[in-house]
């Protein structure tokens, strides 16, 4: 029974926020007459060291005491005697194992919004000596159109924005303390959880003591952010896994983050980009798995939520892995540029801008649509490319084009040619590269 309830060899993890949600909860029942000043300060000199013993790692840990918070009490009662009996006045371990979690949350999500904010000062870092590079734009994994490949980086930088979004709004949604809800009805004794919630850096204490007992809507909200970010980054290395193939040839990734073959002496294989895109899966089924867990629970309080820290502390430490390897493997990754460029007139890319070009003209999208479509069978009929083409030509199909038309023919041309906001042109680009590297403190 005790290896099947303990939780200590998981929840120790909680050692640092429970003794600080524990010493603020000492100075609230001072400050309210239910403990005397001289108490509160023995409590606090007592938690203090046994969080330098927890944290020096010679500290004793028993199953037989099943919690962290349950361990943290009886050391102290060892150390103060009756003083360290007092400190559970007026909670109960639901309220402060709800504190501890919303504590660590929110410590957490800090850590991997810096850890986003690396990973995106390493994508803008390298723009610069990037900005020469057109590649291809690709949708269904065709080529499509030509773009700045910082267009690339500036996108990733917007998704992981995104996501510290979310990271920030989940905190504001947490940030409400529950200790006082004690088991689930609150306490008669005069408590001040405004004090409590103070002393702890939330907004205000939660409101409602029956919700809060069982409330882990802030743990799988977190857990659905770090999913999605799983979810960017393993879509960001799987496109570098394809760019680093053979058959792209887009990418060179330092020796030291690929590995070789036991068999092919060739090969060099991109591990950390397939184990990045790998480790999503379990930042996902850390959400699935919260998920389940709330989902058939009466209120208040269930022993079940004893296993909402398990997948809370495997999402944050894998994502927080993530995202440290992939900054070294954006820092460190050098594009193939003579490679790019050799194929980067393959694939029509230059053939929408020609559709724009006579619409410009007054063809009606649809008509403009077909006309190039024509140009661009004739071309694969022939073994060439539409800049190739005769003005005769391309007169042939349509008397509206002029000379200028050279002006949007072939990749350089149409990268240049793209000028809406947000688009992958030179000009776009640039003035969003100055806007990240402004919002970072890294002007160039």
């Amino acid at each position: 029974m005790e290896r099947f309830t303990e939780s200590i060899s998981l929840d120790r993890r909680l050692a640092a926020v429970d003794i600080r949600g524990s010493k603020a909860h000492a100075q609230m029942l001072a400050q309210v007459g239910l403990i005397t000043s001289a108490e509160c300060q023995a409590i606090i000199l007592a938690l203090d060291e046994i969080g330098g013993e927890i944290e020096a790692g010679t500290f004793p840990f028993r199953t037989e005491l099943e919690d962290i918070h349950m361990h943290v009490e009886q050391a102290l009662i060892a150390r103060t005697g009756d003083v360290g009996r007092k400190l559970h006045t007026a909670r109960s371990r639901n309220d402060q194992v709800a504190t501890d979690l919303k504590l660590f949350v929110r410590d957490a999500a800090a850590r991997i919004d810096g850890l986003m904010e690396n990973l995106q000062r390493a994508f803008i870092a390298r723009s610069e000596r990037d900005l020469d590079i057109i590649v291809p734009g690709y949708t269904h994994l065709q080529r499509a159109q030509p773009v700045m490949v910082v267009h690339y980086w500036l996108a990733y930088c917007e998704k992981l924005e995104r996501d510290r979004s979310r990271l920030t709004d989940a905190v504001k949604r947490l940030n409400f303390c529950p200790l006082g809800a004690a088991a689930l009805a609150g306490t008669t004794l005069p408590i001040d959880r405004q004090l409590t919630a103070s002393l702890l850096e939330f907004t205000a204490p939660a409101a409602n003591s029956l919700d809060i007992a069982g409330d882990r809507d802030f743990l799988v909200e977190f857990l659905f952010v770090l999913s999605l970010t799983a979810v960017h980054l393993s879509g960001w290395a799987q496109e570098w896994i394809l760019w680093f193939s053979t058959e792209f040839a887009f990418l060179k990734l330092p020796d030291a983050l690929t590995t070789g073959s036991s068999i092919m002496p060739q090969k060099r294989n991109p591990d950390v980009l397939e184990l990045i895109r790998g480790k999503a899966a379990r930042v996902i089924g850390a959400l699935t798995q919260g998920l389940f867990l709330l989902k058939d629970l009466p209120l208040a309080y269930n022993r079940d939520l004893q296993e909402d820290k398990s997948p809370l502390f495997d999402a944050c430490d894998t994502l927080a892995s993530c995202l440290e390897l992939a900054a070294d493997v954006v820092a460190g990754a050098e594009l193939r540029r003579e490679r790019i460029a050799a194929r980067l007139e393959e694939g029509f890319l230059d053939a929408t801008a020609l559709m724009e070009y006579l619409i410009r003209r007054g063809l009606p999208m649809r008509t403009a649509h077909e006309t190039v479509g024509k140009l661009v069978s004739a071309c694969e009929a022939e073994g060439c490319r539409l800049a190739q083409l005769s003005l005769e030509r391309l007169q042939s199909a349509c008397d509206k084009i002029e000379p200028d038309v050279w002006g949007v023919l072939g990749v350089e041309n149409a990268v240049k040619a793209l000028s809406s906001y947000g688009s992958g042109g030179r000009g776009p680009v640039l003035e969003q590269l100055a806007h990240w590297q402004a919002k970072l403190g890294m002007h160039a």
